[in-house]
């Protein structure tokens, strides 16, 4: 089954929720990157989250981008979305392999560490995009991006985010959910989602029994509450080009270029979101050069 977001609100418009089926774009990033269980769940689960944070965003251009920094052996993580349904991302550390936890899970908290920041960059096409930081709380991920919610955006947010890894080190299935409460919300209806998210074990577990995004969003909701407003298709796909890292190699300046040159070497260029090579030859590299001396 191919991957989708599902978009929807509950309770008369009080509530939206997203929902997410992100396996076969968690395993193109497990191999892309050659990642370990532990890292590939958790660039999986930044990954489910900036696709259901784009998909949020209403301009056909806009972006959102996904920093978390966290003092544990990853590195920093980032997870893009520039195109609605389009996802890349990277770890700063791959090879990162941790011993399960105590309760038998992939340990991302340790992974990433529960000191340091989590960051959303939103390009809505204005002159600055919107950033908001907040500090990490738990290191997992979807507990900080709903601290995120609530700190940075005043809007009150569950976020339930799984990456299940066989024995093998492929995907199983990958998943995830973004329940947020809209104002003027009725307080029965809070407590009634509250008690329905403290009975939820984990989004893998739901996965495991094959739950969709749909009947996801329909066991935390209610099955008759939940209003579908659209199903978008998700994918991992990398939009670099040589254009683009020669638009780079342009910003760096005169100078910078000169120096290049003066090395006497094409230039190779490593994308960190698909490990495509683009080459800059020395001749190209003069072009460049004009082009940044007008």
């Amino acid at each position: 089954m191919k991957d989708y977001i599902v978009k929807a609100t509950a309770y008369e418009g009080k509530v939206l929720a997203m929902g997410v089926l992100s396996t076969q774009t968690v395993q193109k990033a497990k191999e892309i990157h050659n990642l370990t269980p532990t890292t590939c769940a958790a660039l999986g689960r930044s990954l489910t989250a900036v696709a259901m944070m784009r998909s949020m965003m209403k301009g056909g251009k806009d972006k959102v981008t996904l920093v978390i920094k966290g003092d544990g052996p990853i590195g920093n993580i980032i997870a893009v979305s520039n195109y609605l349904g389009i996802v890349k991302g990277y770890v700063g550390n791959h090879t990162v392999d941790l011993p399960l936890s105590r309760k038998g899970k992939l340990d991302v908290g340790r992974a990433v560490g529960k000191k340091g920041y989590l960051t959303v960059i939103k390009d809505i096409g204005l002159k600055e995009p919107y950033i908001g930081t907040v500090e990490l709380q738990t290191g997992e991920i979807g507990e900080d991006i709903a601290y995120y919610f609530y700190a940075s955006e005043q809007v009150p947010s569950a976020v339930g985010l799984g990456v299940l890894v066989g024995k093998e080190g492929n995907v199983l299935a990958s998943g995830g959910f973004i329940i947020q409460l809209l104002p003027n919300i009725e307080e029965e209806v809070v407590s009634k989602l509250e008690e329905s998210l403290k009975n939820i074990s984990s989004v893998t577990e739901l996965l495991k029994q094959e739950y969709l995004p749909e009947d996801i969003l329909k066991h935390i909701l209610g099955e008759k509450e939940v209003n579908i407003l659209e199903k978008l298709d998700l994918k991992y796909e990398c939009d670099c080009s040589q254009e683009r890292f020669e638009t780079a190699i342009i910003a760096l300046g005169k100078k910078e270029i000169e120096k290049l040159i003066a090395e006497g070497q094409p230039v190779e260029a490593v994308c960190h979101f698909c490990g495509k090579k683009h080459l800059i030859s020395e001749e190209r590299l003069k072009e460049l050069l004009r082009i940044a001396e007008k």
